[in-house]
This record gives structure tokens, C-alpha cells and sequence, in this order.
């Protein structure tokens, strides 16, 4: 039986900063130039997804023939020592109502598992710049400079938290800081990441949309829990189905006193 080629992180990890970010500089030809008539402009998200799909799946196949690109439903659940143990998420566009209208707050991910270990992930900003990353169980970074979790450990009127579009029509709060949604779940966890927000509260998120966020979350010292206290295992959502109920990002030791600023309608 043929032996598969050992790769080394660092390797397989400048494979992933290079790969995201020509895809980031090739998303910026259709940024912005949806139909100004129309809120959502499906036929041009349509293309540009597609097209970043495609080229990061040929990228893929070209350096590391035989390992795996994430898709829907085609869950594997079989250990594997030859190089389909390693499979690549990709999600092109994250905050795509922003990319079509314009506003800057978007990006594209990049994680990496290893027989459904976590290996690494990166988030890439085209129009900031900015990259976070972090090896599983190592720093996170956005750029060259560590990033951790506030380590404020009460909430006051200067706190944020980050909400998604219908927050208002599905809880009431007494949160006493800033309530915010700038449409982007990773830019979202992120942010809380690197300590500019308190917490965010997820919803109708999948593998794909947590994969490379959730490590270097991770990675920072913060977690991601369910709203009614439990832990939250991104795997058992490996299939590609949608994630049930709500979940709140936050450091460990806040996330009790800001789930109980949120009370649901």
C-alpha cells in the first residue's frame, strides 16, 4: 500500500494565506457592482461564489492532489491515513448583502481539518486587509500582532454585542452597552476575538459559515456556547445541516451575565 506524503503546518498553512488571499483580490472585481435597483442581487453573488469556488478547488487539487474540499452533504466519517484525512472548508463569501452594496464588511475563510481534528483557520478582509488566523491550540492573530479576548469581566454602558438582522423581533434585552450588526458572522467572531466587542449572538449559522472563526476564537481564549448554557460541538454539524437555535460567543467567564441581559420573545 502506498504511504501518503507526511505535510508539515506551516506548509500546508502559507498554502492557505496565499490561496485566500488571491481569492480575496479576485472577489474584489465583482465588489460592489450588484443592481443598485434591488436589495440582493442574487446573479452576481451567484457568480462570484462559483467562480471562487472553483478556483480554489483547482488550487487545491494542483498543490495537494487527493485532499478533500468541503461540501454539503457529502459528510465523511471513516478515519483516514492517506491524504483525504485532510479536508479543506472554504466559504468564498461571508457577508455577502455587504459585498454586493459595497460596505467594506466582508471576507472570505479558509479552515483546515485533519480526520476531524482542527488544524487551522483564516478569515480574509479584501477591502480592510485585514487577516486573523491561529493554529488549533495555538495564538491567534489578526495580521502579525496576538489578539486575545477582552479580559473585562463586567459589562457596562461601553460594551458591545454583536447581533444578527432579527435580533429585536426575537429577544428583549437590558444589555446596558452598544447593540450592533454589521453583517458579517466571522468579521462578528472575529471582533470578539480580538477584543472590540463582548459578544456576538449567532443565528441560522452551518459548518461552513464557523469552521475557520471558530478557531481562531478558539485560539484567543473565547468559545462558543448554546443559549440555554450548553456546549456546543461544531462536528456534530459536519453533514452541512443548519445549526438549530441560537449561540453566543463570548469569554468563558461572561457569558452567563450577558445570556441573562436576553430574555426571548
Amino acid at each position: 500500500m502506498a504511504i501518503s506524503k507526511e505535510y508539515d503546518v506551516q506548509e500546508l498553512l502559507a498554502f492557505g494565506l496565499e490561496t485566500i488571499r488571491k481569492a480575496g483580490e479576485k472577489s474584489l472585481s465583482y465588489y460592489g457592482k450588484g443592481k443598485s435597483e434591488i436589495k440582493f442581487d442574487d446573479d452576481l453573488l451567484t457568480q462570484a461564489e462559483i467562480n471562487l469556488r472553483e478556483f480554489f478547488e483547482e488550487e487545491l487539487t494542483a498543490r495537494f492532489p487527493g485532499h478533500q474540499l468541503f461540501k454539503e452533504g457529502q459528510e465523511d466519517t471513516e478515519y483516514s491515513h492517506e491524504g483525504k484525512r485532510y479536508l479543506w472548508i472554504f466559504d468564498p463569501m461571508d457577508g455577502a448583502a455587504n459585498f454586493q452594496a459595497g460596505i467594506p464588511i466582508w471576507g472570505t475563510s479558509v479552515a483546515l481539518i485533519e480526520n476531524f481534528w482542527p488544524i487551522f483557520g483564516l478569515f480574509y478582509m479584501p477591502v480592510t486587509g485585514d487577516i486573523f488566523k491561529a493554529v488549533a491550540g495555538q495564538k491567534a492573530f489578526r495580521g502579525e500582532h496576538e489578539i486575545h479576548i477582552s479580559d473585562q469581566e463586567n459589562v457596562n454602558d461601553e460594551s458591545v454585542l454583536l447581533t444578527y438582522s432579527r435580533f429585536h423581533q426575537h429577544y428583549q434585552t437590558t444589555f446596558p452597552g452598544k447593540i450592533r450588526n454589521s453583517g458579517c458572522t466571522a468579521a462578528h467572531i472575529c471582533y470578539v476575538a480580538m477584543g472590540r466587542a463582548d459578544a456576538a449572538l449567532l443565528s441560522n449559522e452551518s459548518y461552513q459559515d464557523l469552521a475557520a472563526s471558530q478557531i481562531i476564537l478558539q485560539a484567543a481564549g473565547g468559545s462558543i456556547r448554546k443559549m440555554d448554557g450548553g456546549e456546543f460541538h461544531l462536528s456534530e454539524y459536519l453533514g452541512g445541516q443548519k445549526i438549530d437555535g441560537h449561540l453566543l460567543v463570548s469569554a468563558p467567564d461572561t457569558y452567563s451575565v450577558i445570556r441573562n441581559y436576553l430574555k426571548r420573545i
